[in-house]
């Protein structure tokens, strides 16, 4: 019985050992982090310091490591939104106004701008069309579903579809279909493109609502 009320406070011990040993570690992390950098930079601020708060060195440490985050900070942003753009902007200048480089430069910088941080879903929509013969079908991705020239001088509603390479999506072809061509999967975009790089490898499991009827599933065989 004493063996087994030995193991239970045994066992309580270690659990509240692992309870506090992030609590410790966190701690250990932040003061040999505030005395590091609090403590290097601290000694500029002292002399402004009054003599009855001077011996709280933790606290300005603390207080001194915090000023230097915020200056660092600053200056990041002073050099990313201000002194970035003004060189951004000159460079670019200089760029654009060398023939033949600047028509690189601009293709180069739409795709990036396409397919970069600021637009990482130019897909909207996964669809199956028949590829690259009728009775072949390949999985492609909605880009647009405007109607400009091209879509006007074909008739009817058209999509632009892009048809990726295996296993290397950012390569492929651009096509403009007729709506009625293309198949409209329910599958999200990540889906489909897992599906794309893997060669077929890696298929999002499906359970349809409804029985799917193939007649109205032949992208424009009637």
């Amino acid at each position: 019985m004493s063996e087994s009320r030995f193991a239970s406070l045994r066992n309580a011990f270690f659990t509240g050992l692992l309870l506090l040993a992030p609590l410790a570690v966190t701690w250990m992390v932040f003061t040999w982090l505030f005395v590091t950098i609090g403590g290097t930079f601290r000694p500029i601020f002292d002399p402004y310091l009054p003599e009855s708060v001077r011996s709280l060195q933790m606290l300005w440490n603390i207080l001194s490591t915090l000023i230097v985050l915020v200056l660092i900070t600053g200056l990041g942003w002073l050099s990313r939104y201000v002194l970035g753009q003004y060189f951004g902007g000159l460079a670019e200048r200089f760029i654009l106004g060398i023939p033949g480089v600047n028509t690189v430069y601009t293709t180069v910088k739409q795709l990036v701008e396409t397919f970069g941080t600021q637009n990482r879903h130019p897909f909207s929509q996964v669809v199956l069309l028949q590829y690259p013969r009728p009775g072949v079908w390949t999985i492609g991705f909605v880009t647009s579903r405007t109607q400009a020239e091209p879509q006007a001088r074909i008739g009817g509603e058209v999509w632009s579809v892009f048809v990726p390479t295996t296993p290397n999506p950012t390569s492929g072809f651009l096509l403009l279909l007729p709506r009625r061509d293309l198949v409209e999967l329910a599958m999200s975009v990540g889906d489909g493109m897992k599906m794309v790089i893997s060669g077929g490898a890696v298929v999002p499991p499906f359970t349809p609502a409804a029985p799917i009827d193939h007649r109205n599933s032949g992208g424009g065989q009637e």
